[in-house]
């Protein structure tokens, strides 16, 4: 994992969501995608993308008159850190607590429940 992640806000994940799917692209694509979905300004667009460049989560090539922007950042590392941030946030850095948390709100599935002890089996059988 890349050391020192950037703190990304969520107004910023949606852009590095766009990239990690397809990159790289253009403001103008980046912005055409966002109008669809946000009520957000071109102008809000580039200033969200000039703080992930600024954060050293974005890069950019300059194409003619275009910039081509590209994840300098995993989506893989951004989400540990994210994950991590909140555990220590919220549960000083607890697993158990989290998930009792959750499972106490009745969110949880059968079948997630399924999948999860299923995930703890196989990381318990490789770590034998």
């Amino acid at each position: 994992m890349k050391e020192n992640l950037p703190r990304i806000a969520e107004s910023e994940w949606r852009i590095l969501k766009l990239l990690w799917k397809k990159s790289p692209q253009s403001a103008a694509e980046i912005i055409e995608q966002l109008s669809k979905t946000t009520d957000w300004t071109a102008k809000t667009i580039k200033t969200l993308l000039n703080r992930l460049v600024n954060k050293q989560a974005l890069g950019f090539d300059k194409d003619g008159r275009s910039y081509l922007y590209y994840p300098l950042v995993s989506e893989k590392d951004c989400k540990h850190e994210e994950i991590r941030s909140f555990m220590n946030r919220v549960f000083d850095g607890a697993m158990k607590p989290m998930i009792a948390t959750y499972l106490e709100s009745g969110k949880l599935s059968r079948k997630d429940m399924e999948e999860l002890k299923n995930l703890l089996d196989q990381e318990l059988e490789s770590e034998s």
